[in-house]
């Protein structure tokens, strides 16, 4: 917990103040008492502790008030203000694996249709399926039967440009405008895959064509997301580090989810054979880049479990700082209300 004000403290030494007053009182009213015997005889006979409890609960009221006047800020978790998210889903050869049963594509598609099911009615789902190029199969929509339509109709095809599936995502959900996507998709001088799969030195990172002039800070846009399921091997399109951090540039959080294992699994197409393999650093270096978070899947039920605890991410939002004066001043409001009101029950008085 911070204050805003930390100086204010001070003022808390009107508590001890203040209970030091009250015994004094006490003292001086017992005193009073004892010239008369009956008098005493009540006063032997109430209760002690309950006595004290209408004093304590104002003491306690008054701390409360007074250490709200130092603004206190503490990190809770709050009501997520996501609206609309992006499911940008690997549709490449390589999803045709077996090592995740009965195969990724298929996986990947149950778990995405559940991930749906999940979410508020309020919040609108895009789908964007990432192959050799990248295409929006379904614009933001809160309708859950176009979505599931969407992702039942997926085809895979060769190549997998997950740059472009964070292009058409953060089109997609950016104001029209905001990117450039002809200059993100195709930008001049681009670096050849072998140099993007880091197979070469990476040159100094700079600002990625169409990105914009003031970035935010990466994660701000809590209005918008981006779930990007992939095995992470990227072989064509634009750097998808570079367009990582064109999303970091808005604000926008890409959390991915990698599918698939170590190991990986052997693909046979005309008389050729492929060992497709988990590429987990590039995932977890967009879902990083972002402010995001990256998950590995590397079994069916793995990936549902992923996609609930990527519900409950999205529904609330984590480590935010939030001023909570308001609840110290309620807190003190109730102990003095409620020190009042047992006082005038049990003594018929206000302390």
């Amino acid at each position: 917990m911070t204050l805003a004000w930390p100086a204010m403290l001070w003022l808390l030494a009107a508590v001890p103040l203040a209970a030091a007053l009250y015994l004094h009182l006490l003292a001086r009213r017992r005193r009073g008492a004892r010239r008369y015997a009956r008098l005493a005889t009540v006063a032997e006979t109430s209760s002690t502790a309950r006595r004290h409890v209408p004093a304590v609960l104002l003491l306690l009221g008054l701390a409360s008030l007074l250490f709200a006047i130092a603004r206190p800020s503490a990190v809770i978790m709050l009501p997520s203000r996501v609206e609309t998210i992006m499911l940008a889903i690997d549709a490449s050869g390589s999803m045709r694996a077996t090592d995740v049963k009965p195969d990724r594509i298929t996986a990947a598609q149950t778990a995405a249709k559940t991930f749906i099911e999940d979410q508020p009615g309020h919040v609108r789902i895009g789908v964007v399926a990432v192959a050799g190029a990248a295409a929006v199969v379904q614009a933001p929509t809160d309708s859950r039967d176009e979505l599931v339509q969407a992702i039942d109709r997926f085809q895979l095809q060769r190549g997998t440009a997950l740059g472009s599936g964070l292009v058409m995502s953060l089109a997609t959900l950016l104001p029209t405008g905001t990117i450039d996507v002809e200059k993100l998709l195709n930008p001049k001088g681009a670096q050849p895959a072998e140099r993007r799969r880091g197979n070469a030195p990476t040159p100094k990172a700079g600002k990625p064509p169409g990105a914009e002039a003031k970035p935010a800070a990466p994660g701000s846009n809590r209005a918008a997301a981006i779930v990007l399921l992939s095995d992470g091997v990227s072989n064509v399109g634009p750097d998808p580090l570079e367009m990582a951090q064109v999303a970091a540039d808005h604000g926008v959080r890409v959390f991915t989810v990698g599918i698939g294992t170590a190991d990986g699994a052997t693909l046979t197409s005309n008389g050729w054979s492929m060992r497709v393999r988990l590429d987990e650093d590039t995932l977890r270096k967009i879902a990083s880049t972002t402010g995001a978070e990256y998950f590995r899947a590397g079994t069916a039920p793995d990936l549902k479990k992923i996609y609930k605890a990527l519900s409950a991410q999205l529904a609330f939002d984590k480590n935010q700082s939030t001023e909570v004066t308001s609840l110290f001043v309620a807190l003190g409001a109730a102990f003095a209300m409620l020190g009042a009101l047992l006082s005038l029950l049990w003594f018929n008085r206000i302390f």
